[in-house]
């Protein structure tokens, strides 16, 4: 099974790009059914991340990041290099997708995906606002229909 998760904040402008990418393939999966592949859009809720990546044999993240690189710019990461353990904390607003990985790992051992990948693009405006920067927005098409070509592939296999 794959996993596709978007993560961030739909209030935040170029920070909902996960989010965002996540809901345009739910619709595309509403209209092209494939059994085998999962999408859900977890906002900023890391515990979520952990429990829905739980069962996967392949995990898919999406959000942004804020890194000072050019706007637009699209990361492909292996999750192992981005997981963290996360610091002890009474907070659970604390515990995020990175933290995820780690925890999930170590708590559902054989049952979390070893395959993570995660696409990061580049914000350029994280300011209070409901629309993606023309930048972001072109990051996420291109993102967008890589994911479409790789749940095509992920059918056939």
């Amino acid at each position: 099974m794959l996993t596709i998760i978007g993560c961030g904040n739909l209030n935040r402008n170029d920070d909902a790009v996960g989010v965002i990418i996540a809901q345009r393939l739910q619709q595309y999966l509403a209209q092209n059914q494939h059994p085998n592949v999962h999408v859900f859009d977890c906002g900023t809720a890391g515990i979520e991340v952990m429990f829905q990546a739980r069962g996967s044999k392949r995990l898919i993240i999406l959000d942004a990041s804020c890194t000072d690189s050019e706007p637009g710019a699209i990361f492909k990461v292996p999750g192992k290099k981005l997981e963290a353990v996360p610091e002890p904390s009474y907070n659970l607003h604390n515990f995020r997708w990175d933290h995820a990985l780690a925890a999930g790992r170590k708590i559902f051992k054989d049952d979390f995906p070893q395959d993570v990948t995660v696409y990061l693009i580049e914000a350029e405006n994280l300011a209070f606002g409901l629309d993606l920067s023309l930048v972001v927005q072109h990051s996420a098409d291109l993102v967008f229909g890589e994911l479409i070509t790789l749940i095509s592939q992920n059918v056939m296999a």
